[in-house]
């Protein structure tokens, strides 16, 4: 099932496509130690093998480094 709506402000929805489901694991294990996330949701990537992993992560909760980028980014954002 395919999200239908748009995220919250503070939350971004996440696709991963590999070619394994191995190497999405990582990515989303990477993104899960930067970002509180929901869990993730398994998908086949299409006729030619591969896995789509979807999450949505909550970018009010962030953990190191990703919340000092995050602030820096906004602070760019405001013109500063």
């Amino acid at each position: 099932m395919q999200s239908t709506g748009t995220p919250s402000d503070e939350h971004a929805e996440v696709r991963i496509v590999a070619a394994s489901p191995e190497v999405a694991r990582r990515v989303a294990e990477v993104l899960r130690r930067c970002f509180a996330a929901t869990e993730q949701r398994s998908y086949p990537a299409g006729a030619d093998g591969g896995t789509r992993l979807d999450l949505t992560v909550d970018t009010t909760r962030a953990a190191e480094p990703a919340q000092s980028w995050l602030e820096s980014s906004r602070s760019a954002e405001d013109g500063g």
